[in-house]
């Protein structure tokens, strides 16, 4: 078989509580310190689910029934705020230099939360 993945599921549409991604990355030919990385940084994702769900299913995604673990914290205050400035800014009317001077508001703010 070398190289291929061989699916024993059946696919359906829905959630999964499995992942294959690091698994293909890994016979795609990925630097091993990529896939150390991501595996270290599923396994927070999963701890911090567990905490946090007590065990029920990862329904991140509730709007369309999806479920995917976040590598972001939703909840988290400055992506609020990001998420409120970009979405309270007119893009249609927006000349390049003003573009650049929000994106470096933006940009302020991830500054200052890296201080922190």
């Amino acid at each position: 078989m070398g190289n291929t993945i061989l699916f024993l599921r059946k696919l359906v549409p829905g959630g999964s509580e499995h992942s294959f991604g690091i698994h293909v990355a890994r016979m795609a030919g990925m630097p091993v310190q990529v896939l150390n990385k991501a595996e270290e940084v599923l396994k927070k994702l999963e701890f911090n689910h567990d905490l946090k769900n007590e065990g029920k299913p990862a329904a991140i995604n509730s709007e369309n029934g999806e479920m995917q673990l976040s590598i972001f914290q939703l909840d988290d205050p400055l992506l609020m705020q990001i998420r409120d400035e970009i979405a309270d800014t007119n893009i249609d009317s927006l000349t390049p230099v003003a573009a650049l001077i929000k994106l470096n508001e933006i940009k302020k703010l991830i500054s200052k939360e890296k201080v922190k």
